[in-house]
């Protein structure tokens, strides 16, 4: 089965107008099957790549932009209204991006009911029921959601520890207050996790810009190291800020990079990759490591051995070699990186 060419772009990467899909609005599968496509043809699309999978159950083309409002009706379409949503899928709608380790593509909409004694019983929601007082609960673009929150703080305590910092650092990167949080947690006591979230919530940092990152630094918390710097740039020849590195001790040149698969798995960016990080360590003079899935969420993560190692390493490297600063000509028996430290 072929993709019909009439619904394609001119340059044949995108759909075009002349396809009976909306190319701006979410769809459900039966509303693909009333306006003329079946099942198969629709799937077609989608492995493709012309077609994305945005909830389960629930389809946009791919040009279709993704912000609050979109993905607010993308969950009218599978919400009665007197559902509200909760959790990672709350989070999501909210604008922090919570895909774990257990996700292939498309979350599940997680959601309670509002009617006491009711749960919503439909193959395409996770349901259940929740105490929420009026406070918890606010309404974004028509749907109701759990508050930014009574979300970080529920996620906090019920996700995995090293995706529950993940949605930690997202909603402080989205600018909820880190102490409001943490003084929120107090009204939980007893609440299943609890421990966990208050053990979490002061390691919360805005500045991870990704889920793997959050995991990456945890690692590097529970593996002993001293306190890392988030987001360390690095200036080039002239001063300028040249090269941000994710996770690292600027004081022994040592970093830690994340590799997630959407940004660093093409062969242009593997190239782009490799020039920064050899610039880094030749010039710089920088130790630095790279992790990846697999090292940061195995079933046996080798995160914590490859910091400690890395870490180690680092620090005998501060102790046998001769720095050199370019900045002014001179050549000590220290670390000089040209930015201050010393």
């Amino acid at each position: 089965m072929r993709v019909n060419s009439d619904w394609l772009d001119h340059d044949g990467r995108l759909l075009s107008g002349r396809c009976p899909l909306p190319l701006t609005e979410p769809f459900t599968v039966p509303m693909a099957e009333a306006w003329g496509l079946s099942r198969n043809r629709l799937s077609l699309l989608h492995a493709q790549g012309l077609v994305r999978r945005v909830l389960k159950g629930v389809y946009a083309a791919s040009q279709a932009s993704d912000h609050v409002e979109f993905r607010a009706r993308a969950l009218a379409l599978v919400l009665p209204e007197s559902a509200i949503v909760t959790d990672r899928t709350a989070a999501w709608l909210h604008g922090v991006e919570l895909f774990t380790r257990t996700d292939r593509e498309a979350m599940p909409v997680q959601c309670f009911e509002s009617r006491p004694g009711f749960r919503l019983r439909h193959g395409r929601v996770l349901s259940g029921e929740r105490r929420l007082g009026q406070d918890d609960v606010v309404e974004v673009y028509g749907v109701q959601a759990t508050t930014p929150l009574r979300t970080a703080c529920d996620l906090a305590r019920l996700l995995w520890r090293f995706d529950a910092l993940g949605a930690i650092d997202g909603f402080l990167r989205l600018g909820l207050d880190q102490q409001q949080l943490n003084a929120e947690l107090c009204r939980f006591r007893g609440y299943r996790g609890i421990r966990q979230a208050r053990v979490l919530v002061p390691l919360g940092d805005g500045r991870a810009e990704s889920m793997g990152e959050s995991g990456m630094r945890l690692h590097w918390i529970e593996a002993g190291l001293p306190k890392p710097e988030l987001q360390i740039w690095v200036p080039g020849d002239r001063g300028e800020d040249r090269y941000r590195i994710d996770l690292g001790d600027p004081g022994i040149g040592y970093g830690v990079e994340y590799d997630g698969v959407e940004f660093h798995s093409s062969d242009e960016a593997q190239a782009r990759d490799g020039r920064r990080r050899a610039y880094l360590r030749e010039q710089r003079h920088w130790e630095i490591d790279v992790l990846e899935r697999r090292h940061v969420y195995g079933l046996a993560p080798s995160a914590p051995d490859m910091l400690a190692a890395g870490y180690a390493r680092a620090r005998r490297s501060v102790t046998t070699r001769r720095w050199v600063c370019r900045c002014d000509g001179w050549a000590v028996q220290r670390v000089c990186r040209c930015d201050g430290s010393a």
